[in-house]
Formats: C-alpha cells, structure tokens, sequence
C-alpha cells in the first residue's frame, strides 16, 4: 500500500491547485497521506484537511523551527488538542516535533535549550497518550536519542532521516522506522542510498515532505507532491535491486505498525476519493 507519510499539504504552495495535487496523488495510487502540524497556529487546518479526503490523517505538534515563536501555552494547548482529538480516528500521533540544530538561528545555546524544552514536553504527551511521534531529524540525531532512552519506548517515523548507520540502528531500537524520500533520488546522496541498501526494508517507509525535498526529476526549487512518493518507491526498489511490489506492501506494512491507528481509515481496495 503506497503511503506519504510526510506531506505538509496545507502549505501555502498548494493554495490554488490542491484539489489536483489530490486527483494526480490518487492517479499515482497513493493510498494514504500523513499531514503533521507544525505549530498551534495550524492544528484546525491540517484536522480540515485531513477530513476532505478518504485517505487522509494528521499529527499534532510543534516543529523545532516553529519553537522560537511557540509559548509555553502553546503546550497546554497541544494536550489539550491531543486529548480531543484521541477519538477521531484521523489523528494518528504527534508531530512534526524533534530538534533542529542546522539553522543557524536555532543553534544557540539558549534556542537549543529551548528546543530541548519542547520536544521533552511532547514526549512526554507520547507516553501519557500512548502515541507515536513523527520527528524531525536535522544535526540532532544523538540528542533526539538521548531524550527517547529516558522514556519508555515510544516509537514513530524518523523523518528524512540522514544519519550513520550505527544511529539509524538505535533509532531501530527505540520502536522507529526511517522516512526515505526526495532525498534519496540523487545519485550524489551516498549516505542516504546506502542506508535505503543496507537497513533492512522493515525498518523503512516512503515519505515526500512536499512541497519541501523534490527529487531528482523534478528542477530544483521546483514544488514536491504527495505524487511523487510512487517514484521514491521506485528509486528505492532500484537501490535494493528488488520489486516495486515489495516496497510498497512492506514499506505500506511499516507505516501500519508505527502509525497504528492509520489502519482505520485506509481504504482496501483502491487509492483515496476525496470525500
């Protein structure tokens, strides 16, 4: 089952088109898209957008790079979305959240201690809920795991990841699968191709984050679409010398076992209708 896991579909890029980005997505049989939320500012959005389409979940959080921004109220809020939204079976865990420590603006001590601040304080959501996390994974890597051994075991998507070898197995351990998207498509992206050969294909799942990382075949700077993820699949099957069919159905399967409660809205039979 072919799944974006990773698609900031309310993005002000798909604005006057998202109806079609919708239709070529289901041409191309994606079967599901994960929405996450970055900030408190777009948690009714991404539930909206979500609820117009028959494959369509979100997550709620708040990015690392929205944190400069973010209140400690927004926190209380957050819970508070959480445990509204723990009935709606759209709602499949928590995120955008993680630790961003590329941008220079987010590199400081006092913005990564603050950083740190809030992504402990969603964590901690996780396990008081029982839910999974999408984490954004930017130079941060051991100190997103320092943070994750401290709790019991939570478990979720490692967005874009691009980390060594030895760190995608301890994210592995930690309950995680491994986002692989846009990135991957390059032939020059060595680390990232040789993760996608070597980690084993249960421990990977399809991701686009459009309208962010276009692959290869798309210009640069030019506008990524959930579509796009069936051709990562491609390029994935390539990397492993292996069947197209093998990656959807396991990478299908991975984003099923993370992401648990995404199992309740999926279509069986055909890709997402908008609704």
């Amino acid at each position: 089952m072919l799944i974006d896991t990773h698609c900031h579909l309310d993005a002000g890029e798909f604005q006057s088109d998202r109806d079609e980005v919708l239709k070529r997505a289901h041409d191309a049989r994606v079967h599901a898209i994960v929405i996450p939320a970055i900030a408190r500012s777009n948690f009714d959005r991404v539930r909206e957008l979500a609820h117009s389409f028959a494959g369509g979940v979100y997550a709620l959080g708040i990015h690392p790079i929205c944190v400069p921004q973010a209140s400690i109220d927004d926190l209380a809020v957050l819970e508070s979305e959480i445990r509204a939204s723990l009935s709606d079976p759209r709602f499949v865990g928590i995120g955008e959240i993680g630790l961003d420590f590329f941008l220079p603006e987010l590199k400081t001590d006092a913005m990564r201690r603050r950083q740190e601040e809030f992504y402990s304080a969603q964590l901690d959501l996780a396990v008081q809920f029982d839910l999974p996390v999408i984490l954004h994974v930017r130079r941060s890597h051991d100190i997103l795991l320092k943070h994750l051994r401290r709790r019991p075991r939570i478990g979720g998507i490692g967005h874009a990841f691009n980390g060594s070898f030895q760190q995608a197995e301890q994210f592995i351990a930690q309950g995680f699968v491994l986002g692989m998207g846009g990135a991957m498509t390059f032939d020059r992206a060595l680390q990232i191709r040789r993760l996608a050969q070597r980690l084993p294909l249960d421990a990977l799942v399809l991701e686009t984050d459009a309208p962010d990382i276009p692959p290869a075949w798309l210009e640069s700077g030019s506008r990524n679409e959930p579509s796009s993820v069936a051709g990562v699949a491609r390029v994935l099957a390539q990397i492993r010398g292996t069947t197209l069919d093998e990656v959807i159905v396991q990478t299908g399967a991975n984003a099923l076992r993370v992401l648990p409660r995404l199992a309740t809205v999926l279509p069986r039979q055909a890709p997402f209708q908008a609704c």
